[in-house]
């Protein structure tokens, strides 16, 4: 089966080229199932970057012939649909709900779209779409990301401090929606620890960080079902998270992870306590749903009903 894998394009990682994480890795489980692969990346933003995609879209569409077009965010489902001789997949990872205003976009690529993909149940409520969906979350490498039991190894390799204690904050600290202030105010309450932005890591030395640090904390104002999540709870990493996204539901009653308030001092109290846990959590176990070649298989059963139906 031929697909289309239409997406925007990034600076990311020299592992996943410019290509996020979580779509590279699930197209990887794709094509380990037989799925043929080629992309289109929107380089860029912009309605000009956007233009230039529709059109390369429409000549690959016409040269290379896929199956299926799957697009992942809401701007991509929209250009991927302006285009009618191929079906459309269009998944939705967040942002392209979550803000007003790309929701007014997508909601132009869920009527397009043959079948759209929703990774947490929050966006399914605010998109409301009204047939042809379902709920699946992008998946986590396994391979990758898993418990290293040596923390002080991990701290040597990343030529980190062994005796000091490490909060991995979810992303880069400039990102406003991920609330990097929160996460300083409520670290600034403790003692001893430093705060550790993710980002310009490999996939290899992000699950060696994951290892290496006490914890993991999440601010976010908004998100969809976010990876850095599901990547500690398999390396069975301690979590502090305030409730976005489908976290909750991820975490769970896992030992070691809390969910917290946006209220500083709560974040701090809970850091506290995430910090106190001196084992490893059981997160691992907890999230074997979420294996990627277990998840490419649900997509694919998707691809082949609509082939099926052409």
């Amino acid at each position: 089966m031929k697909i289309l894998i239409v997406c925007s394009y990034r600076g990311y990682s020299a592992h996943t080229g410019y290509v996020a994480p979580f779509i590279y890795e699930q197209v990887q489980s794709l094509e380990k199932q037989g799925c043929e692969i080629h992309y289109i990346l929107v380089k860029g933003g912009g309605f000009n970057a956007y233009i230039r995609g529709t059109l390369k879209l429409i000549e690959t569409v016409n040269k290379w012939k896929p199956d299926i077009v799957h697009a992942h965010g809401g701007l991509c489902g929209f250009i991927s649909n302006l285009q009618r001789r191929v079906p459309v997949v269009s998944t939705y990872h967040g942002s392209d709900i979550n803000n007003k205003m790309n929701r007014l976009i997508s909601q132009f690529a869920i009527h397009a779209s043959r079948y759209n993909i929703f990774v947490s149940q929050k966006l399914i409520d605010l998109a409301k779409p009204k047939k042809n969906y379902d709920l699946i979350p992008c998946g986590v490498d396994l391979d990758c990301f898993y418990p290293i039991e040596n923390k002080k190894e991990c701290r040597e390799r990343l030529n980190l401090d062994i005796e000091k204690r490490y909060i991995l904050f979810s992303k880069m600290f400039y990102d406003p929606v991920k609330n990097h202030t929160l996460a300083k105010q409520a670290v600034d309450e403790l003692q001893n620890v430093e705060l550790l932005q993710f980002i310009g890591y490999t996939r290899e030395d992000a699950c060696l960080l994951m290892n290496a640090c006490d914890a993991v904390i999440m601010t976010s104002f908004t998100e969809g079902s976010p990876q850095f999540i599901k990547e500690a709870m398999a390396c069975n990493c301690p979590i502090v998270s305030v409730d976005v996204g489908d976290v909750k539901a991820v975490v769970s009653d896992t030992r070691g992870c809390f969910i917290t308030s946006y209220n500083y001092k709560d974040v701090a109290e809970n850091l506290q306590s995430a910090l106190n846990f001196i084992s490893k959590t059981d997160g691992r176990s907890r999230i074997l749903q979420f294996d990627n070649n277990e998840l490419a298989r649900k997509i694919i059963s998707i691809y082949n009903v609509i082939t099926k139906a052409n």
